[in-house]
């Protein structure tokens, strides 16, 4: 028996030795077509190919793609478990021709494929064309050598694929494997052909026609091929069953649910236990590609698939978390074909537990207040839409659940009570945003928020992607169009790039649609989950409904993401140096830079920071990966993660970390682990260095620390060699002798304008004025009175206090005259003296006659100043006649 996996792995060797591109499958949120919720066919990564949008290096491919049904107009969430082939999760394999090969070559391959290396008994094999496509008929007779019973033409669109109403379309031709005969069912297009004696287990698209809007369909030039194989269809029926979940990847996945839920295989729960292997499969590939639970978008259609697969699980018996204990076992079988579930398989785990715990909590509550408010009902009876409501608003029951319960006692909800009780509370809402400021600000994304959704973020796994223009906001009011030089806000309904938020700028970019190029400066959030683009139309115009391809500035956002994780790593560095009363209070991260506000009493020393920037960089060496989780705030907390300052947190949230302890009480175990909603590095070696290029005060008790990262980093650290080295070549030293040699020009200076300032004071206090060498006496009271050229004003102090000790008593006025012009007066009175005089008020005079204005200081020492040094002499005279009086 061949398992799944090595089913999988023939298929695509097989392709490839015939010369087609191996492509890894593409992600199930579809990049290249925003109207999916999820990709569902093998064809959708290639859908711009196939138009001529996109060029490949390649003209033939294979691949295994995975796909999502559970949303949207393909939804077979309601099906699953109830039938033997149903999924929400599937894998499609496929072989395209890009305008290489056609017809026959699609039909030669795939012949020898199912017959040849998969031994399929060609007896028990059929196909169908379209009833007008005579070549794929006689290709089949030729290449197939099968009678003319065996080819079946089909007139409806089963066997007709298009796109859409317009664009590549073409016929089909499928190939069905029989059963036999004692199970029913006829072939396909008789009247039994829903029976399941012959199922479909192979596709091929010819696409050969342009279907135009006016009704004609024109050759396309260059004819492609696309195909889809179901894996899980065609490895029931390579391993001898009728189904799907008898498969030996089922049967191991159902094994150890049985085990989880202590249930034995065979009994009544088989329908619930499949129900929740297949929801395994899809919950765990959405949350490893960043998808979450939520009450919007795709994140709601995962918690439903979740929690259908929970509820299941309570109907097992099981009244505490179990399907994430299965989650290593999807991991062991799919893995190796999958190695993002590998890399995810903690962030699934834990985002399957935590929702788990949250669902037990919802239904013992739920199920005990729907239980007394639907007492009163009996079989044919109808819930209150306005009660179901509440469950639901109140007590997060969700609707769903409230109709599954209530089902099995054949009582129904009344649903458009529930739709007008939602509609009045969104009413509600609106209101209460309708005040003053930014309330009012608000009012016009609230709406849009109400009319559009919330806009789905991408940004976590891809730089670019498709969205569709849901709401255009111009002058502060909507519009339905941008024209070509216009500003204004563009809404979609997904988008790669980040709105600022919690320190974090927001991203720029470019986006293109039909004949518009349109350019992003900034994304803003607004109501929560509305992401504005601030938009200028650089060419052609955009509208309302029409599709977008983003493409996030790469390089910068590479650098904003480095930056981040640099701020966490800084983080940590700050509170193991500092100490752990350290608590971010604000930060920027910004692609040329970043900043961290802190709490911290003083300035961090030269050798702390030094500290702080090798544990960070011993981090960035590791270059292990960054890791992010989804979890319960509580657990977050108990787990040792660190909230952001400014981040509003919700009952779920985003724990990053990144590197594992060297040194201290947390060595060997995870560096760093925070609450945050940003985008980081995948590693922590992509942010290359760190480099804090600046400490300061912002507040009291706050600090900031600025720093620098990869490029910029290193271009800060070239910048400071080569100021050394230039400092060094004037100094004519080695440039590690550098510091030692402006140390000792430092102490050599200081010693010069020591003995230079002592030659001035000599010099100034040799003679005076009026050309005296002594002090004179004026109304029996000793006064030295000197004009000194060239002294700073710093030195005037020091000389009155010489002319006060060499006299012992008695009035000292300096007058000094800078090299600008301006004149210093300084005045002291001897301490038997200051009694009668006042230094404060001679200065003043002084600076009268210099043309300053005030002075002061103390009755033995006063100082002042004004703008006219050549009248430095006439203030000396000045001070003179007020000593006599």
């Amino acid at each position: 028996m061949s398992s799944v996996n090595q089913i999988r792995s023939k298929f695509i060797d097989y392709f490839s030795k015939n010369g087609h591109e191996v492509v890894a499958s593409g992600p199930l949120v579809p990049q290249n077509d925003p109207t999916l919720m999820f990709t569902n066919s093998g064809m959708v990564p290639f859908k711009n190919v196939f138009t001529g949008l996109e060029k490949r290096d390649y003209t033939r491919a294979t691949s295994a793609q995975k796909c999502v049904r559970a949303g949207g107009k393909h939804n077979d969430l309601d099906n699953v478990g109830f039938t033997a082939r149903h999924h929400t999760f599937f894998e499609m394999l496929g072989n395209f021709s890009f305008g290489d090969y056609f017809k026959e070559n699609a039909i030669e391959l795939a012949w020898n494929l199912i017959t040849k290396e998969y031994g399929l008994p060609i007896e028990k094999l059929l196909v169908t064309v379209y009833a007008e496509d005579d070549e794929a008929y006689d290709l089949w007779k030729k290449i197939a050598g099968i009678g003319d019973d065996k080819i079946i033409r089909i007139a409806t669109s089963d066997n007709f694929w298009s796109m859409g109403d317009t664009g590549p379309c073409g016929p089909s031709s499928e190939i069905f494997y029989d059963h036999g005969d004692h199970i029913w069912g006829g072939p396909p297009g008789s009247a039994e052909e829903d029976g399941d004696r012959f199922i479909e287990i192979w596709n091929l698209v010819f696409m050969q026609y342009e279907q135009h809007a006016n009704g004609e369909r024109t050759n396309l030039p260059n004819p492609s091929i696309d195909t889809g194989m179901g894996l899980e269809r065609f490895a029931a029926l390579l391993q001898g069953t009728h189904d799907n979940y008898e498969t030996d990847m089922f049967k191991k996945l159902i094994g150890d649910i049985a085990n989880a839920t202590n249930t034995d295989i065979g009994d009544k729960g088989d329908q619930s236990r499949r129900v929740i292997a297949d929801h395994l499969r899809s919950m765990s590939f959405l949350i490893a590609e960043g998808v979450l639970p939520s009450n919007e978008g795709r994140g709601y259609v995962l918690r439903r698939i979740m929690r259908r697969a929970m509820r299941h699980a309570t109907l097992l018996g099981t009244d505490k978390p179990v399907i994430h204990s299965v989650v290593p076992t999807l991991v062991r079988e799919m893995g190796q074909a999958y190695p993002e579930l590998v890399h995810g398989e903690q962030m699934i785990s834990e985002t399957v537990r935590l929702e788990e715990e949250r669902f037990l909590k919802t239904l013992s509550r739920g199920l005990s207040i729907l239980e007394e408010e639907s007492a009163d009902l009996s079989e044919g009876d109808v819930l209150d839409g306005s009660t179901a409501f509440k469950l639901y608003d109140t007590y997060g029951f969700p609707l769903d659940l409230t109709q599954d319960a209530l089902r099995q006692r054949g009582v129904e909800v009344d649903q458009k009570g529930f739709d007008a009780a939602m509609e009045a509370q969104k009413a509600e809402a609106r209101a209460n945003w309708s005040g003053s400021g930014d309330a009012a600000n608000e009012a016009i994304w609230f709406a849009i928020a109400d009319k559009a959704g919330a806009t789905e973020f991408l940004g976590y796994e891809h730089e670019r992607a498709e969205g569709v223009v849901t709401a255009i906001v111009k002058d502060g009011a909507e519009v339905d169009i941008l024209n070509e030089g216009e500003d204004g806000f563009i809404v979609l309904n997904q988008t790669p790039f980040y709105a600022e938020s919690g320190g974090q700028v927001g991203d720029h970019g470019v986006a293109q649609g039909e004949g518009s190029q349109v350019a992003i400066s900034n994304v803003t959030k607004h109501v929560g989950k509305v992401f504005a683009h601030a938009a200028n139309v650089t060419a052609g115009t955009v509208k309302v409904g029409q599709p977008l391809d983003m493409k996030v500035d790469r390089e910068r956002r590479a650098a904003i993401r480095a930056n981040h994780s640099a701020t966490h790593l800084l983080h940590e560095a700050l509170r193991e140096t500092l100490g752990a009363h350290v608590a971010q209070k604000g930060s920027l991260v910004a692609p040329d830079r970043l900043r961290f506000d802190f709490s911290h009493t003083k300035a961090v020393s030269d050798e702390e920071i030094a500290n702080i920037e090798r544990m960070a960089n011993a981090i960035i060496l590791q270059n292990s990966p960054v890791e992010t989780r989804l979890m319960g705030v509580e657990d977050a907390k108990e787990a040792g993660a660190m909230a952001l300052f400014g981040e509003k947190y919700g009952e779920e949230v985003r724990v990053v970390s990144m590197g594992t302890a060297l040194e201290g009480d947390k060595a060997g175990k995870t560096y760093s682990m925070e609450l945050c909603g940003g985008t980081h590095v995948r590693s922590t070696g992509e942010i290359g260095l760190v480099k804090v290029v600046g400490e300061s005060a912002v507040a009291s008790g706050v600090r900031r620390l600025e720093a620098l990262t990869a490029d910029g980093a290193r271009a800060y650290l070239d910048e400071q060699d080569r100021t050394v080295k230039a400092i060094a070549d004037r100094l004519k030293v080695a440039p590690r002798d550098a510091a030692t040699r402006v140390e000792a020009l430092i102490d050599e200076r200081k010693q010069l304008e020591k003995q230079l300032s002592e030659a001035r004071q000599k010099l100034a206090m040799g003679g005076g004025a009026s050309g005296e060498s002594g002090p004179e006496e004026i109304a029996g009271i000793s006064f030295v009175g000197r004009v000194a050229e060239g002294i700073p004003t710093r030195e005037l102090r020091g000389l009155v206090d010489q002319g006060k000790a060499q006299i012992k008593s008695g009035i000292v006025a300096i007058a000094g005259v800078s090299e600008d012009g301006k004149a210093g007066i300084a005045v002291g009175v001897t301490d038997d003296l200051k009694e009668k005089f006042s230094a404060v008020d001679f200065v003043r005079v002084g600076v009268e006659a210099v043309g300053g204005k005030g002075g002061g200081g103390r009755p033995d020492m006063a100082q002042g100043g004004g703008p006219d040094g050549a009248k430095a002499n006439a203030a000396i005279e000045a001070i003179r006649a007020a000593i006599a009086g």
